[in-house]
């Protein structure tokens, strides 16, 4: 958990200073450093995710390297919150690997700072190629009117549930368009089983989104409205934070979710979720990270629809994950060349499957679409679901400052949590931090 005492400067100050976990190297440390030694070219490329997705990932550069004898891959991947803060680190001292996967939240902050090279080039001449993706996932990696990312996968959110759970508590299998209160109602019905977690604490129904900075957004625009409307103005008020936050620290309140020394960090892996944890009966997330939760919990799991208002869907299509060249690589060409064998080669589609959730390259989707099995088909199968019922465009990329404020949001909400600060009084402190980073 993000200790209620976190502050700004200390997630900046780890930044520069280097104070993260070390990367789990594959090859190297996945720092930037391109070289070429007897006309072999040697690249960087740096990813999170767990071990499967680096397995994969391995085997899909393996085969690049297969087809590239002239070029080696040193690969190197981490657990989400290391993996964002050594970046972080690496684009401070302007040495950014050659490739690296972003989060939709870095491309305003790395494009805008310049430690990103503009793909425009190599999508002119044919090096990249996105004939096959949907235009509105393509522009998500788009600042300043040039292309600095490609989209690795198309996602979206849901609600992770245990079904054996809910057919104990007699509650119905979640469907589109349920709603938040539905949610809630599910939530109790579990909760009132009284049901104890491995460690002894209370086994709750729901897990508690007032940490989530994407639940919130979720939240929002199922009631027309926005994180943000511009790269500096909030799309929300005092008040719908305060709305929110008090509906999250009700049901904590009531015993329906997650205790608040079990709310695990948002962004943290499967295994340190109250759900993951086994301390609660769902969980909201994106449809990539699905696919841990059933070998740690068992096949009763699956992943439903996120809560609408009223029928308002909220939730939205978005690049799972970005790719991107670092702007000191002294390999563009290669590296552009990378991401295009990643993102459009039939066998890499085949090996990467849904790891980082559906291909963004459609032909590679249809075609995998049809051999999978188990939770990966589940993932498959649930983004065609939420398709057929309709959802918005994405959101424009976040600006710069929505890093920093993903952390503030944790951190103020945790002080509810822990019965420090009011809804409203830590809704009113977030948002005043919020319009001054924006400025």
């Amino acid at each position: 958990m993000t200790p209620p005492s976190i502050r700004r400067r200390d997630l900046l100050g780890a930044a520069a200073g280097a104070v993260f976990a070390p990367l789990l190297a594959g090859c190297s440390d996945g720092g930037g450093g391109s070289t070429a030694v007897g006309g072999k070219v040697t690249l960087t490329f740096a990813w999170w995710g767990n071990d499967d997705r680096a397995q994969r990932t391995n085997d899909a550069v393996a085969l690049f390297e297969k087809r590239h004898p002239g070029i080696t891959v040193r690969t190197s991947f981490a657990g989400y919150p290391a993996y964002v803060q050594k970046l972080a680190t690496q684009a401070a001292g302007g040495d950014l690997p050659d490739v690296a996967q972003l989060d939709y939240r870095q491309i305003s902050q790395y494009a805008g700072s310049g430690t990103l090279l503009d793909l425009g080039p190599y999508l002119r001449n044919g090096t990249l190629r996105t004939a096959d993706f949907d235009k509105g996932l393509t522009r998500t990696g788009v600042y300043g009117g040039r292309q600095y990312a490609l989209p690795m996968g198309k996602g979206t959110t849901g609600i992770v549930y245990d079904a054996a759970v809910f057919k104990k508590a007699g509650v119905a299998t979640p469907r589109p368009g349920w709603t938040w209160d539905d949610w809630a109602s599910a939530g109790r019905r579990i909760s009132a089983l009284g049901m104890k977690g491995p460690n002894g604490h209370a086994y709750t129904g729901l897990s508690d989104l007032g940490v989530n900075e994407d639940a919130f957004e979720t939240w929002l625009r199922g009631r027309g409205k926005e994180l943000y409307v511009s790269q500096r103005r909030l799309g929300f008020s005092t008040d719908d934070l305060t709305e929110f936050w008090t509906f999250t620290d009700k049901l904590r309140r009531q015993g329906v979710v997650s205790q608040a020394r079990d709310t695990a960090q948002i962004g943290g892996a499967v295994e340190d979720t109250p759900m993951g944890r086994g301390l609660a009966a769902t969980d909201f997330n994106w449809d990539a990270p699905f696919l841990g939760y059933p070998p740690l919990l068992g096949d009763s799991v699956h992943f439903a629809p996120v809560p609408t208002t009223d029928g308002k869907v909220g939730q939205y299509f978005k690049p799972t994950m970005l790719i991107g060249v670092g702007a000191g690589t002294q390999h563009p060409k290669e590296a552009a060349e990378l991401i295009d064998f990643l993102l459009n080669d039939p066998d890499a589609g085949k090996i990467l499957g849904v790891t980082r959730s559906t291909p963004p390259n459609k032909r590679i989707a249809a075609a995998i679409g049809k051999d999978l099995t188990g939770p990966e088909k589940e993932v498959y199968d649930y983004g065609r679901t939420i398709a057929a019922y309709g959802t918005d465009a994405p959101p424009m990329a976040p600006p710069r400052g929505d890093v920093v404020l993903q952390v503030s949001f944790q951190r103020d909400y945790q002080r509810v949590s822990y019965g420090m600060q009011s809804p409203r009084g830590a809704a009113e402190e977030y948002v005043a931090e919020a319009k001054r980073e924006l400025r």
